[in-house]
């Protein structure tokens, strides 16, 4: 299930305040770093910013497994990109590809929306395959400073 991300969640991920809402916890080794939960926020403030909800808490009962969303606002012409990351003990039980199916039904309600994009570094087979799972194509090839090759995909709504 998706939840929609608010800035409570990421001060109590980080250890500022208690949980938000009753009975919601962590992995007990956290959801991610610090420092991506800063970054994650930081999206999420210019996400609000720009009048666009498009940041969640992946949660499995009362636990939050993983984070998703998108990295900016949709563009002029229609596409969003979108970044998803399961928490490490929480991973290969389905809430990658759950949640990207989320998003995309979630995207084909935004008349805004027309194309979703992501990108995964070649190593990444695991987050390849929950793309394909969900209808993405290969549309190409970049390279990042930090990720090496990335390869891009896109899923067309409408």
């Amino acid at each position: 299930m998706l939840v929609e991300a608010v800035d409570a969640h990421f001060a109590w991920m980080l250890g500022e305040v208690p949980a938000p809402f009753p009975g919601l916890k962590l992995p007990h080794d956290g959801v991610d770093s610090p420092g991506i939960l800063r970054l994650l926020r930081q999206m999420t403030r210019r996400l609000n910013e720009a009048g666009c909800r498009g940041s969640w808490l992946i949660v499995a009962g009362n636990e939050v497994v993983g984070l998703c969303g998108y990295k900016q606002p949709p563009t002029d012409d229609g596409t969003v990109e979108i970044g998803y990351g399961i928490a490490s003990g929480r991973r290969d039980r389905g809430y990658a590809s759950g949640a990207v199916a989320e998003m995309l039904r979630l995207a084909r309600l935004d008349p805004s929306i027309f194309v979703v994009t992501a990108a995964t570094a070649t190593s990444n087979v695991v987050s390849q395959r929950v793309l394909a799972r969900n209808g993405f194509v290969q549309t190409g090839t970049s390279y990042d400073a930090d990720d090496g090759t990335l390869i891009w995909w896109q899923a067309k709504l409408r």
